[in-house]
């Protein structure tokens, strides 16, 4: 059985990822924040699932994460935070910069090198999938710091795409557009009026994490196998610029 290492798995995208991995038939390992007892429930629907509670931007936890996976086939790097408080630009702080970067840039960019490291040891190929978002090119004057740790995560998969291919690792991103899940609860109102009166999305409906689970589970099944660095929008055309 082939393993995943699913970050920020416990919940939202990541557990709609994590559910549809599973049912592809690998065993995935989750990290999450919360305590084994928050997210029982949810661990359920993971049988062959392990869950390690763990800070992405820990060094201590990324290694423990990669040590309880073992041999290790595909990595998702989803796990992501917005900043606690929504502030303009102009008054954000430099704690609320660092706790968002820390987990989704800092965080993300050494996992994914302690792990290329174990991939090339294992010496069998592997796949790299960092989930971003929309808001790597689209902005958002009030949460810009999760803005700039999205469009790092685009380089980030440039730059290990280009230096892992020679080890037959793979690395992609998908680029998530408004997907439902608790994250947007706080401006739900806004994103209905969007989507369902003025049309911002060509689909006109709301992103599941089944969605972003199927993109996962073609890439890791080797759809795109001849391909490397390669940026996928699951965001009902959002990208698309119309007049």
């Amino acid at each position: 059985m082939k393993t995943a290492v699913v970050t920020g798995g416990a919940s939202g995208i990541g557990y709609g990822i994590a559910q549809m991995l599973e049912a592809d038939g690998y065993r995935v390992v989750v990290m999450g924040r919360h305590d084994e007892q928050a997210v029982r429930e949810a661990m359920k629907m993971l049988p062959h699932g392990v869950y390690v509670q763990g800070d992405l931007s820990s060094e201590h936890d990324r290694e423990r994460l990669l040590d309880m996976a073992g041999e290790l086939d595909v990595l998702v790097n989803n796990a992501g935070v917005a900043p606690k408080v929504r502030t303009d630009v102009l008054d954000m702080t430099e704690e609320s910069y660092d706790y968002v970067m820390d987990i989704n840039l800092k965080g993300t960019f050494f996992l994914t090198q302690s792990a290329a490291k174990r991939m090339i040891a294992q010496g069998k190929g592997g796949c790299i999938i960092n989930i971003s978002s929309m808001s790597a090119y689209t902005s958002s004057t009030n949460r810009a710091q999760y803005c700039i740790s999205k469009a790092g995560i685009g380089m980030v998969t440039k730059i290990f795409a280009d230096r892992l291919a020679e080890y037959g690792i793979g690395v992609y991103e998908l680029r998530p557009g408004i997907i439902e899940t608790d994250m947007i609860a706080g401006v739900r109102n806004k994103y209905d009026t969007l989507i369902y009166e003025k049309g911002i999305l060509p689909i006109r409906r709301y992103g599941t994490p089944e969605d972003i689970g199927r993109a996962v589970c073609a890439i890791a099944g080797g759809a795109l196998a001849y391909s490397t660095g390669e940026v996928i929008n699951i965001d009902g055309g959002f990208h698309l610029q119309r007049l």
